[in-house]
């Protein structure tokens, strides 16, 4: 690691990038925080995901429908895909693609620009919905005559959910303020957003309970984790979320060693939960952000577009991201994924490598989902 700590990375953000702003070095922390968010995404892209993700969707409590919580990112089940090629000419609007949609039934477009003029590109696009479905556009290739797309099509309750948390510290305290209601509502959420429910017995051994036909199925947590994702019971799978945490922090969650009370709280309450590690922000920080070679210049430029005095939007967030930059990350990602997947320590569960949580969610992903919806 070229820097001794996040800490000193976030001086050198605050001296180097922010140092225009009121509190230099809570918006180099708010921009940690954008950083984590990004990292998860392009982990998922190169994982092969993201035709399931859907990023700041409101997901349901289960049970009570009428409470949702938005979170970084869920997987939908991808009931089918559409290839649809469209005359390059910005903006590319959601009432575009539409239009060039052989559609089943009527759907509304959602305002939104999947790419601009400005050539800043919308991650997961959502394009249109209804009360079951969520239509997405995914641009494949641009030449200067065409763009093909991929027209994805979601179910609206999703098979996993990603959440990231991060909380920096203030000078002179030993750890953030809001550390502990941070840790609170992650674990609130993992624990009310899927039918596998989470119980303790008298001698505090974790339990799951699930509902099929209205009859409880209790047994061992993990044991009844693995039935589920490895099983194809209908009922089960229906309203099941797998959840997953990430958390990042260096001081305030301590390590996933020496747990503090912040992140025991999260471990208990995610199905998974990981830790990205300070060398692997470190590295992000540094190979694309301060010291970039050629190839990633775009990143760093878009990175510091973003966040320099005057600017007119930012194009470096999970959400949008300026395209020759996004092309660069995937470039990064895809050459350096072993690497990449190093950075994150699994806290929950114990003794499992994060190939076990790639594979459980392509599992998922390639349920029948048309029949058990």
């Amino acid at each position: 690691m070229s820097y001794p700590s996040i800490d000193t990375l976030q001086k050198v953000l605050s001296e180097q990038v922010f140092f225009h702003t009121k509190d230099a070095k809570k918006a180099a922390g708010r921009a940690l925080g954008t950083m984590i968010e990004i990292i998860s995404f392009y982990l998922l892209k190169e994982w092969g995901i993201e035709d399931s993700i859907s990023i700041e969707k409101g997901l349901s409590e289960y049970g009570n429908p009428s409470i949702t919580h938005n979170v970084e990112f869920t997987l939908h089940p991808l009931l089918k895909c559409e290839e649809t090629t469209i005359t390059n000419k910005l903006p590319l609007t959601s009432s575009k693609i539409l239009k060039e949609l052989r559609v089943e039934k009527e759907f509304k477009a959602k305002s939104g620009c999947l790419l601009d003029k400005d050539l800043t590109l919308k991650n997961a696009c959502t394009i249109a919905e209804d009360s079951t479905t969520i239509v997405q556009a995914i641009i494949k290739r641009i030449t200067n005559e065409n763009i093909s797309l991929n027209t994805n099509f979601l179910h609206q309750k999703p098979y996993a959910m990603f959440e990231c948390k991060r909380v920096g510290v203030e000078e002179g305290s030993k750890k953030g303020p809001q550390t502990i209601e941070k840790a609170k509502q992650g674990a609130y959420v993992a624990q009310n957003t899927s039918s596998l429910q989470k119980i303790r017995n008298e001698k505090g051994e974790k339990y799951g309970i699930i509902y099929n036909h209205g009859e409880p199925i209790i047994q061992p947590y993990s044991d009844l984790l693995h039935t589920i994702i490895n099983g194809n019971d209908k009922n089960l799978l229906k309203n099941f979320t797998l959840s997953i945490g990430i958390v990042s922090n260096h001081g305030n969650w301590f390590t996933s060693e020496n747990q503090n009370k912040e992140l025991k709280v999260l471990a208990q309450s995610y199905d998974w939960l990981l830790f990205l590690s300070d060398i692997g922000l470190a590295q992000f920080i540094t190979d694309l952000l301060l010291q970039p070679c050629p190839i990633y210049e775009s990143i760093r430029e878009a990175f510091l577009n973003s966040y320099k005095e005057g600017k007119k939007s930012n194009v470096f967030t999970k959400v949008k991201m300026n395209l020759e930059a996004h092309y660069a990350l995937c470039r990064y990602f895809n050459e350096h994924i072993s690497d990449i997947e190093s950075w994150f320590n699994i806290i929950t569960p114990q003794n499992v490598s994060i190939t076990t949580l790639k594979d459980e969610l392509f599992i998922l992903k390639n349920k029948n989902w048309r029949e058990i919806i």
